[in-house]
């Protein structure tokens, strides 16, 4: 066998439907456009939200909100995490980057308490919940807010 005798697998390539090129090829006709109106005509259809000209939900329902352009962001990394690195380390925000925890730095580092931390470390982040503060110090290690 050579390479200009291959062929794809019998049944695992089908020619694509060619719309309105008669009947027998069971799309023939309307196109399955159905029988005249809007979505019938050829650059027809309506907007994304129209409604049939009933007042439409983003209309019927108030403006709530907005987006704080200003939000602090902070990269969220949990105690389970730093088990990772070895006791009496120093983590710092570059160190999370350069070892592929934190992808993205944003607005700074939380370190938020989920998990159970075994490491004796000094953490360096903008942000600690309470629950990791007490956490990192009872396991000997130390925080500091950057």
């Amino acid at each position: 066998m050579q390479l200009h005798e291959l062929k794809p697998a019998v049944g695992s390539r089908k020619d694509r439907k060619r719309k309105g090129r008669g009947v027998a090829s069971g799309n023939g006709k309307t196109a399955g456009r159905g029988h005249k109106g809007q979505n019938a005509r050829s650059g027809g259809g309506v907007r994304p939200g129209f409604e049939g000209g009933q007042m439409p939900i983003f209309r019927r329902l108030p403006k709530r909100g907005f987006t704080n352009p200003n939000r602090t962001e902070y990269a969220v990394v949990n105690l389970e995490t730093l088990n990772r690195f070895e006791d009496g380390t120093e983590v710092t925000s570059a160190l999370l980057i350069e070892t592929g925890v934190v992808k993205n730095e944003r607005d700074g580092i939380k370190i938020l308490g989920n998990g159970t931390l075994e490491r004796k470390l000094t953490v360096k982040a903008s942000k600690f919940s309470a629950a990791a503060k007490d956490a990192i110090e009872a396991a000997g290690g130390s925080t500091e807010v950057v």
